[in-house]
């Protein structure tokens, strides 16, 4: 990882994470999952820090997993419960599941993968009216995860959580403030200063009521949250190794429609 590709800034209170791999479509490796984790770990226990907020480029925030690290890192890792929780994608899922500060996105342009199922474990997530949400798992041979599978039905309905996930068609910036996926839709050149501004409210305010507030919120669901990411985490590793996965990323990196019919 470039030192570059993350960027983590503290100031008056408020941590921001930066992807900061633009030409890259901000897609995220695991030695990017590992800085977040760590950057998540260190937030948490510095008092000094109220709140953190995650922000990427004004044209993208982020095209989700990068496709080559993501296959280059599981061909080195055996399909196993221990690998699921050993690597850097899954600490930080569980970093940011139960973080105990508030957490805030300004997500402008395309949010991919778990660009957008991050976003289902912030507080606050502003975005700009060039958002564009998906989740193409089952697209690539592979299931949701970061408890999404939990999450979004509870968000969306079942239905339009089925449309989302089934489908992994995307869905703009004011069919997410529809359904509550996101708090306001500002033009791109705003989200940013936004999330800023309202991180900042937040870290005026009492940390230990912002805390305890945010626990009472998220009580009834923290555990199912940890037990279904864990799940999804098992099935998400044994499909990287099916033919449906293979096939899906194969046409990606050779630029074609994969063929799932013997899949």
């Amino acid at each position: 990882m470039s030192m570059q590709d993350i960027l983590v800034h503290t100031e008056a209170g408020v941590s921001t994470i930066t992807f900061n791999r633009v030409d890259k479509k901000n897609s995220i490796t695991e030695a990017m999952y590992a800085a977040m984790a760590d950057a998540l770990d260190a937030a948490g226990q510095d008092a000094a820090v109220r709140c953190v907020v995650f922000q990427g480029d004004m044209a993208i925030f982020s095209a989700g997993n990068d496709i080559a690290d993501f296959l280059q890192q599981s061909a080195q890792g055996a399909a196993s419960a221990a690998a699921v929780g050993e690597r850097p994608v899954w600490r930080f899922l569980r970093a940011i599941a139960s973080f105990p500060k508030p957490l805030v996105a300004a997500v402008c342009g395309p949010a991919v993968g778990i660009g957008t199922t991050l976003l289902l474990h912030c507080d606050l997530v502003y975005a700009g009216d060039n958002a564009a949400f998906s989740l193409p798992f089952v697209n690539l041979g592979l299931c949701p995860e970061a408890a999404s599978s939990l999450l979004l039905p509870q968000m969306l309905g079942y239905h339009r959580a089925a449309e989302a996930l089934l489908l992994g068609e995307p869905f703009l910036a004011e069919a997410a403030l529809e359904v509550g996926l996101v708090n306001r839709v500002v033009p791109p050149s705003e989200c940013n200063a936004l999330a800023q501004a309202q991180a900042r409210k937040l870290a005026a305010k009492p940390l230990t009521a912002l805390i305890e507030t945010k626990r009472l919120m998220k009580a009834g669901q923290a555990a199912q949250v940890a037990a279904r990411m864990q799940e999804e985490g098992v099935s998400f590793t044994r499909l990287m190794a099916g033919p449906a996965a293979k096939e899906a990323f194969t046409a990606f990196m050779h630029k074609r429609h994969p063929d799932f019919s013997q899949c």
